[in-house]
């Protein structure tokens, strides 16, 4: 079904591109990346105060990401039937009530519990925000997703930023978390009713070939899959191959966050205050990459910019490892950030595209596949650099990003993406034949 055709037959389409509708879901990745972000600079006040040691707060810390992973296998089922523009509200009140409960934990269970609850409600609001983004993108006609994860990073930056300020000012977590609950209860719940409703699953053809793909293919379409095809819907290729792609992309990610400072100090020996620099250098250009992503992608296909921006990846981080200097690093790092920016809001927009499935539910399996690589990251750098060394163990990232670009250019979920000629019904035959299941040309509607 092309975007137009959707546009048309959701109710309220006709004023999906308007500023308000947009403005909806822009409100819920700030709200998601403020509130994530904010309670950071509180970690060491909240170890403290509960008594921990390094050990037992990194076992604590543990709760947010096995609840977010936890609630995307959840929300796999139920998103579906609520629909992402009820789940978004009912996500967002959990996200902004459940934050303040982590202040308020006096012992390392009870520290566990409120960040495994809070943790559930982030990966919740995180799937149903990206579904509502794919339905805006689809009925905008042009790529919008990038955008909406710069206005996450913006949020994040935000939200660090008021967490330190509210440490200097001796103000407790759970104070700072309800003050910033009101705002974003008040104006993003408030834009939420604005949402559009989701579209029903994109049609899927005969899989066993593309010549009965007529009728059989519209009776086996389907929007809310049932129980019996959601370990097919797990399992299946495209979702497997994206859930891969996004793995790899978040376990640089994590690694980056945990990792960039330590290398920075203990094995090029800089400074503090120059070695915090990696890490804001990748997140840095990883915003200024996001805020060009729906330019580029209306320009070029996203099985032609991927590779290139994970090539430019490969190539700075390798440098940079090999060069040694700290502008050679901080660099590496950067250039890690370009080469990684795209990647996500990419391979969810591509996900909520899969023909015969739920947008919600394959963007939740893909999302738990990411956060699995953003958890699992920072654990096996630490234990390769224990074996070998942290320079050694940091050059898996090029490893990870060299694969990207390979999947990228090869995934059949990300052909068509973006702009470009249009590609070959013949070849499209052809590669539906050998990949059954495959979206291939579904993320074309995105690009207009």
């Amino acid at each position: 079904m092309s975007s137009a055709a959707t546009a048309r037959q959701l109710p309220g389409a006709g004023d999906a591109t308007t500023r308000t509708q947009r403005a909806a879901t822009v409100a819920a990745f700030v709200s998601h990346g403020l509130l994530f972000a904010s309670w950071s600079a509180h970690i060491p006040q909240v170890k403290d105060h509960v008594g921990l040691s390094d050990g037992s707060l990194g076992l604590a810390l543990l709760g947010a990401p096995v609840g977010s992973v936890a609630a995307m296998l959840v929300v796999a089922r139920v998103l579906p039937a609520l629909g992402s523009k009820r789940m978004v509200q009912i996500s967002l009140l959990g996200y902004s009530l459940a934050g303040p409960l982590v202040g308020l934990a006096g012992s390392l269970p009870e520290l566990f519990a409120a960040l495994f609850a809070w943790g559930a409600f982030q990966g919740t609001l995180d799937v149903s925000m990206n579904t509502q983004a794919v339905t805006v993108e689809r009925a905008a006609s042009r790529p919008l997703m990038s955008g909406f994860h710069a206005c996450w990073s913006i949020g994040a930056f935000a939200g660090a930023g008021i967490g330190a300020l509210g440490v200097a000012a001796g103000l407790s977590l759970t104070r700072q978390l309800l003050a910033l609950a009101v705002p974003v209860l008040l104006i993003a719940g408030w834009l939420t009713m604005r949402m559009l409703p989701d579209p029903a699953a994109p049609a899927i053809g005969d899989y066993k070939s593309p010549g009965r793909a007529g009728a059989a293919g519209n009776r086996r379409m389907t929007g809310q899959p049932t129980p019996d095809r959601h370990r097919a819907i797990r399992l299946s290729r495209p979702v497997l191959i994206l859930g891969a792609i996004a793995f790899a992309s978040m376990l640089c990610e994590g690694a980056s966050a945990d990792w960039a400072s330590v290398y920075l100090r203990g094995s090029i020996h800089v400074g503090a205050a120059v070695a915090g620099l990696g890490y804001t250098g990748f997140a840095m250009m990883m915003v200024l990459a996001r805020l060009s992503g729906n330019r580029l992608l209306s320009r070029f296909r996203c099985e032609r910019l991927l590779p290139v921006l994970a090539a430019v990846a490969t190539a700075g981080f390798t440098a940079g490892l090999l060069a040694g200097g700290s502008v050679a690093v901080i660099a590496g790092f950067g250039c890690l950030g370009i080469g990684l920016a795209l990647v996500i809001p990419t391979v969810n927009s591509a996900a909520g595209r899969l023909p015969g499935m739920s947008p919600g539910t394959a963007i939740a399996m893909v999302s738990a596949w990411g956060w699995a690589g953003f958890v699992f990251g920072p654990p096996i750098i630490g234990q390769l650099a224990s074996a070998t060394s942290l320079t050694v163990a940091l050059g898996v990232l090029p490893v990870l990003t060299a694969c990207i670009a390979a999947g990228t250019a090869r995934a059949l979920a990300l052909r068509g993406c973006g702009a470009g000629p249009e590609t070959n019904p013949a070849s499209h035959a052809q590669e539906q034949a050998r990949a059954p299941g495959s979206s291939h040309g579904h993320c074309r509607s995105a690009a207009g």
